[in-house]
């Protein structure tokens, strides 16, 4: 297990340089970020080349993508055009979006599987046809229209949670924006979990425990839905990730202070470290998801062992 580690570890290396290397490249393909922070106004040419200077954009672009990873290696992800650090805007943004990541992977494990689990065990009755149905809805709806209609409705009209977040994010407020930013991944969840528990109810190991005459409860928990949630497991670690970038248009609309807020900030303004800087965090958290996910399945299935 621990030579498999190290090298999945050292199989990281090139494919975090590629990533990162793209975003750099794609980030610096928007424009001059030195035209689009004076705006409409042209700037000064000695204020213009002292900026440049400053940031090293006189440089051609791979020298700058070495600079960078030079100082990211030290922990320094550099500075905003406003002088503030992109460390700093890490360590208010991201601890936001962790929280808001938390709420909806938990939403969508528990209720995704539930879920699941309740229409693969009850394949063709009502209970099944309706999540089918339930899942095909959410998965049509776009997920801004979801969130404007429960932010109107629960938030607003009802007032059960709170329609807005703002700076003082608590874990009630987070609950709505948790649940719309999950409802996509949980009607995938639910619909992979369904399909697999379906499947692996015929298996023979299933039949082979039936006919020993255990309970009904450990059949379906410890081999059943244990052997039917590793595609599942799969689909949650990559997903992992998949949410905490995904946020943008969640954080957008309950005026949350997160990842994708800053990010989109970051985009608008041009601003080249900070966009690469927050994306490179993600790209580090999904290579660890599915490193995580890979050494799970050894815990889901006793006959997978690593080398």
């Amino acid at each position: 297990m621990g030579r498999y580690v190290l090298r999945r570890l050292l199989q990281m290396i090139p494919v975090f340089i590629g990533t990162t290397f793209l975003i750099f490249v794609m980030v610096h393909a928007l424009g001059d970020p030195v035209n689009a922070l004076f705006g409409d106004r042209a700037p000064d040419p000695a204020v213009a080349a002292q900026i440049r200077a400053q940031y090293n954009l006189n440089d051609p672009l791979w020298l700058q993508y070495l600079k960078y990873m030079g100082k990211l290696f030290q922990w320094d992800f550099g500075t905003t055009f406003s002088g503030q650090t992109v460390t700093s805007q890490l360590a208010s943004a991201y601890p936001v979006t962790l929280r808001l990541t938390a709420v909806a992977f938990v939403i969508e494990v528990v209720f995704g599987i539930g879920l699941g689990l309740l229409s693969g065990l009850r394949r063709g009755r009502v209970a099944d046809n309706s999540v089918l149905i339930l899942t095909l809805v959410v998965i049509s709806i776009p997920t801004f229209v979801t969130g404007y209609v429960l932010q109107y409705l629960v938030g607003v009209k009802w007032g059960i949670l709170p329609a807005t977040v703002g700076f003082d994010v608590t874990f009630k407020s987070l609950i709505l924006p948790g649940l719309v930013l999950a409802s996509v991944s949980l009607a995938y969840v639910a619909r992979l979990t369904r399909t697999t528990v379906a499947e692996n109810s015929k298996a023979d190991y299933v039949r082979t425990a039936v006919a020993k005459g255990l309970p009904r409860r450990r059949v379906v928990i410890n081999h059943l839905l244990r052997n039917s949630l590793i595609p599942v497991v799969t689909f949650l670690g990559t997903d992992l990730g998949a949410l905490m970038g995904g946020a943008l248009v969640t954080e957008r609309i309950f005026n949350i202070h997160g990842v994708g807020y800053t990010l989109y900030q970051g985009i608008v303004r041009q601003s080249t470290n900070t966009v690469v800087g927050f994306v490179t965090i993600l790209v580090i958290v999904f290579l660890l998801a599915n490193l995580l996910v890979d050494l799970l399945y050894a815990v889901l299935d006793p006959r997978i062992r690593y080398a």
